[in-house]
């Protein structure tokens, strides 16, 4: 079948994907661009957390009211202002070396903050409205496919970043990913549906905030999980890597993007790991038992690096087992929260679910940097289990509402 025999629905996914695919390059990119290059510059671990910051504050508001706007003008405009505004935020970064003072590089992450929340909140939003209410075997195969595709582009994106930093330099690497990502932005101001997502009644304030029980339970798990993640994550990891193991830019951009890249596959097949029931979608009650193994991976991970075991082949196993229980949580995440949305204003919903996914990732950016710091990556992984088990505990939570 040809391009021009696609259905209207799917030339508008594979355009939305394509935008997502895009974005999530350069974002991935940028990440390690900032984390490696002020490293090196002598940024000290809860330094290095402090410039995400507002990356990670305006993500909260960005979820929240991008997914009233979106309602209010439509999909398509949202995910083109968030575009532009990537390519914003790179060009700051590109200005002489004394100017990138620390609010300044902030002031970047939060433009691309609100850039990417506005770009994933879109392509969610919009895959609920491209597939029919009663085919939710074909929307868990289209989120997980979106999902762990953009992941697996992140982890690309994270050792294009360690490559552009070591071949051209801070500055170059921003200027490439900056011209790069202004093609795809024009290409998707010609293509996006007018009005895509623009919900039929117009939205109220008072309606940002979910009324929906279900919703409430699993935003709140996915505030924890994602806040799991990133306390050990974002920068513990990477500066540990650098810092005590002696890996080069190369070995850490590259183990990191492999390992995204893998999470990201292991998303996209989640609906041939999962048992399905006889809808063909996978039961809410499965979240509490992958989160469930998730939380013993993570205080094994803990206990094995305060063992004599060389620490090493510890940790690089028990990230590759953590990958592949953490990209199953996710995948579910990703499809209940679209499937529990209401199909009129579902930017609406998913904005708030995302909102609380924003949250996670600002505590755990924060915690990252200063538990690191004061402790050490042991203890950024007993953080990371505590925050695993609270969102074991609210999936728990949801399976039980959806028994009553």
């Amino acid at each position: 079948m040809g391009l021009a025999e696609l259905s209207p629905a799917i030339k508008q996914y594979l355009v939305i994907t394509g935008n997502y695919w895009a974005f999530t390059l350069t974002d991935g990119a940028l990440r390690m661009l900032v984390v490696l290059h002020f490293h090196q510059l002598g940024y000290s671990p809860l330094q290095i957390a402090s410039l995400f910051l507002f990356y990670e504050i305006f993500g909260v508001i960005t979820n929240l009211v991008g997914g009233y706007l979106g309602a209010r003008i439509g999909l398509n405009r949202i995910m083109n202002i968030g575009l532009g505004m990537q390519i914003i935020a790179l060009l700051m970064l590109t200005v002489p070396s004394p100017l990138l003072s620390i609010l300044w590089v902030m002031s970047a992450q939060a433009l691309s903050g609100i850039a990417k929340d506005l770009n994933k909140m879109s392509a969610k939003s919009a895959i609920k409205l491209l597939v029919p209410a009663n085919a939710q075997s074909q929307l868990f195969k289209w989120v997980s496919l979106l999902t762990g595709s953009k992941n697996a582009l992140k982890g690309v994106g994270f050792f294009l970043g360690g490559a552009l930093l070591t071949v051209c330099g801070f500055t170059y690497a921003l200027i490439i990913l900056a011209a790069a990502l202004t093609l795809i932005w024009l290409a998707s101001l010609a293509l996006l549906t007018k009005n895509l997502g623009k919900a039929k009644s117009k939205p109220t304030f008072k309606e940002l905030f979910s009324k929906s029980r279900a919703i409430n339970y699993l935003s709140a798990a996915r505030l924890f999980l994602f806040g799991a993640r990133d306390i050990w994550f974002v920068v513990a990891l990477p500066v540990f890597l650098s810092s005590q193991l002696g890996w080069s830019f190369w070995w850490v951009g590259g183990f990191l993007a492999c390992w995204v890249i893998g999470y990201g596959i292991v998303q996209s097949f989640t609906p041939l790991l999962i048992r399905k029931n006889s809808t063909g979608a996978p039961p809410s009650q499965a979240l509490f038992r992958w989160a469930l193994a998730l939380t013993v991976i993570t205080a094994s991970m803990a206990i094995g690096l305060n063992t004599s075991l060389p620490i090493q082949p510890v940790l690089i196993t028990g990230l590759l087992v953590f990958g592949f229980l953490f990209a199953i949580n996710s995948s579910l995440h990703s499809y209940l929260i679209v499937s529990y949305a209401k199909a009129d204003g579902a930017s609406l919903d998913v904005g708030f679910y995302y909102m609380a996914n924003a949250m996670g990732r600002l505590i755990g950016t924060l915690l990252s940097g200063w538990v690191f710091q004061l402790a050490g990556l042991t203890a950024c992984l007993w953080a990371s289990t505590l925050f695993i088990a609270l969102a074991s505990l609210f999936a728990l939570a949801l399976r039980k509402s959806h028994q009553q």
